[in-house]
Order: C-alpha cells, then sequence, then structure tokens
C-alpha cells in the first residue's frame, strides 16, 4: 500500500502574501496575537468555510451541499499533511480522543511498560495513568533537566535508556513539548522503537502545521492532533492516524452507528468494523468544523510547510535575540533538531502573570504563562514589526 500525495506547486502562494495581511488574517487588525500554541485565530479562508456551511444549512439543510464529499477530500489531505494513506485517517474532535484510543484500543498485559516523560500536556498523561490504575501497566515519565545554558528539555538518551527495559510496550510523547517547546528527535526515538516492536504514539498537536512531519519516515504508529492550534482550524476538529498495519489489533474505543462496513444500511445490523481507520468514528461528523479544518489545511499547503517553517524558525530566532537583549531567560531548546514554534522565557525579577495581563489590558497582545514560564508562539503570518513590539513592552532588567 501507497501512501498517497498531493502536488500543490503548480498553486504555490508565496509565503510574502500572507505576512501582515489582514485582508487573510483580520486578526491582525485588532491584536498582535502570538498564542498559537493555545488557540489560534481563525483566518479569512476558514471563516468564510464555516460561513457558507452556515448558509447552506439554514437554506438548503444537506441538500445539495457537497459536505460529505468535501471530508472525503479532507480525509486525503490529512493523509498527504503527514505522509500516510487514506485508509489510516479517522476524524476526531481533539487530541485526546486519539490518544485515548490507543490507551483503550491496545490489548495491554500487567506488568507492560509504557514511557512518556513529566512534562507533558495531561492529555498525554491522564489516559496512561487510567490503564496503569485499571489494567495494571507501569508508567515511566522522564523527568526534565536543565544544561549549562538554563535551557530546559528532557534528553533523549533519558527518553531511550527508560524504553529499554524489555518489558517497554510504548513510548508516547508530544512531538514538541507545550510548556518548553522542546521538539523530540523522533527520527532517533522512531528508529529505535521500530527495531524493538515497542508502539511509537505522538501528540503532534504543537509540531503539525510548524514543520513537516512523515510518519513514515518517523516510524510514528498512532498520532493524534486537534486542528486548533498551529492548523488554524476551528477547535473540535482533528484528525487521528493510526499505522495500516495496527487497525486490527487496536480496538475502537466507542461504537455506534458509522464504525461498520455498511453503515447506511440502516436495517441490516451487521456487525462488521471497517477495515480502515474509520472504524474509530463512531457517529456524525461535526460537519462545520471539519470544512473549516479543510479550509486551514489547504491554506498551509497552497504555501508549502518548508515554507511556513523557515519562516517560524526565521521570526522566532529574531524574537529570542531581543528577548536576551533585554533580560530575559530562554528555556526553549534551540538546537536545529530540537526547535519547535513556541519560545518560553522567564523573568528573574517580574512577575509573568502580571506581565501577561498587562499585554492584554494595555497592548493589545495576546502571549501565554505556561508552568511559570512566559510564552510566546508566532505563526508564519505575524510580521518582525510585531516581535519587535513585544518585546519593547515587556518591563527590563
Amino acid at each position: 500500500m501507497l501512501p498517497v500525495t498531493i502536488q500543490y506547486a503548480a498553486n504555490m502562494i508565496p509565503i510574502t502574501d500572507y505576512i501582515g495581511n489582514a485582508d487573510a488574517f483580520p486578526v491582525l487588525r485588532k491584536w498582535n496575537f502570538l498564542n498559537h500554541a493555545g488557540v489560534a485565530p481563525l483566518p479569512r479562508a476558514v471563516s468564510d468555510a464555516v460561513r457558507k456551511y452556515a448558509d447552506q444549512g439554514e437554506s438548503d439543510v444537506y441538500m445539495g451541499t457537497g459536505w460529505y464529499g468535501d471530508v472525503e477530500k479532507l480525509r486525503v489531505l490529512c493523509a498527504s499533511f503527514i505522509n500516510a494513506h487514506r485508509d489510516e485517517i479517522a476524524f476526531v474532535k481533539n487530541t485526546s480522543e486519539g490518544l485515548s484510543i490507543v490507551a483503550n484500543g491496545v490489548d495491554w498485559r500487567p506488568g507492560d511498560v509504557i514511557v512518556t516523560t513529566g512534562i507533558e500536556y495531561p492529555a498525554n498523561i491522564y489516559p496512561w495513568m487510567e490503564i496503569s490504575r485499571a489494567r495494571g501497566a507501569k508508567l515511566v515519565m522522564v523527568p526534565e533537566r536543565e544544561d549549562s545554558n538554563g535551557r530546559r528539555s528532557v534528553p533523549m538518551e533519558d527518553i531511550l535508556r527508560a524504553a529499554s527495559d524489555p518489558k517497554c510496550r510504548l513510548v508516547s510523547l508530544s512531538h514538541v513539548e507545550f510548556a518548553s517547546g522542546q521538539r523530540h528527535d523522533l527520527t532517533t526515538i522512531g528508529r529505535f522503537c521500530r527495531e524493538r516492536n515497542i508502539l511509537l504514539c505522538i501528540d503532534a498537536i504543537q509540531s503539525l502545521g510548524v514543520v513537516p512531519v512523515d510518519v513514515r519516515a518517523l516510524n510514528i504508529d498512532y498520532l493524534s492532533a486537534d486542528g486548533h492550534k498551529w492548523m488554524l482550524g476551528p477547535e473540535g476538529a482533528g484528525f487521528f492516524y493510526c499505522r495500516r498495519e495496527l487497525i486490527e489489533q487496536t480496538r475502537p474505543v466507542v461504537i455506534g452507528w458509522l464504525n461498520v462496513v455498511d453503515p447506511h444500511n440502516h436495517g441490516d445490523y451487521n456487525y462488521q468494523l471497517k477495515s480502515n481507520a474509520g472504524r474509530y468514528e463512531c457517529g456524525s461528523y461535526n460537519i462545520p468544523g471539519l470544512l473549516g479544518f479543510k479550509a486551514a489545511l489547504e491554506l498551509l499547503t497552497s504555501i508549502g510547510m518548508d515554507a511556513v517553517s523557515a519562516r517560524i524558525q526565521t521570526i522566532t530566532d529574531r524574537l529570542i535575540e531581543k528577548l536576551i537583549g533585554k533580560g530575559y531567560r530562554i528555556i526553549s531548546p534551540r538546537r536545529e533538531d530540537a526547535w519547535s514554534g513556541i519560545v518560553s522565557f522567564v523573568s528573574p525579577t517580574h512577575n509573568h502573570e502580571k506581565i501577561q495581563q498587562l499585554l492584554r489590558a494595555e497592548k493589545q497582545t495576546e502571549i501565554a504563562v505556561r508552568e511559570g514560564r512566559l510564552r510566546i508562539s508566532p505563526h508564519f503570518y505575524n510580521t518582525e514589526a510585531q516581535m519587535d513590539g513585544v518585546v519593547d513592552v515587556l518591563p527590563g532588567h
């Protein structure tokens, strides 16, 4: 089975067409919005798609709309976005749902070891805690360390050491950690896991839309991500990837009318699960959310993820240089294989919550505070002037 690939080169749009473009990104008219690691503002193309759905639903209900055909086009688009096959893609309402499919769908044995880190977003901790409690698995949470430069990360060597346990069954990581911005080296970790028949499960919500992700090259077995952060979609619409070879042995978590092979034959109760990842979809879709998500992915792919990634690296490098110049300490790793769209930093003297509140109330600037750190997460359309402006209004040291 070959992965589906979509070619967009003939219609590529220069990324410069979008930088600072308030028609394409209306949020620019009101906010210096720098919290894409939280919830992204909707691009005009996305809100237009949701408005079109509302207009059609109001006047024509579902007749002649083509919504379900568009949903299947989105399935192919999601597959292309991560170099998967359409049969390996299921739609989920959030990242947690996809991770829970793995947690509850794997046939765990008492004593199985699950390895993750001690700095995960709770969506990638609580499912494994439940499996540990209910099924007798052992959860190992590898801690973060600080290097000589004050940057904080979970060393890959520590993850691999924990996963070397002969009973390790699964490694589950956020590709990019939400508070530190560390991007894990999935090339090495994925190869390690595949060679030892260890399952690799990835929360990709903080990396998809920032850096290219190839599930085949990275040896990823499961991946889940909602679309409302870096992929610029609405909340409540995302996708789950399950490697084709694992579909039959990964049970669905919730069963409804849509999981089966012939769901539209309502009077024939033929309980035969689909052979593809559609078996994880139990009922009617979030149509407006998925239509908005489709518009968002079309926008990103029309630019190209290489261009998006390079742009985000450029403006975050600029941001970091200016933050250091003003006396702030950078927490996020910035090695070529570890950087992300998240810049976490700390002030040696000022209260972080008060800084965030001041920026929002008086400067129309939105950043976040996570785990005792200030966090800025700009996207490709943000400008150099916005990077300079947020540092200019931060209190000095």
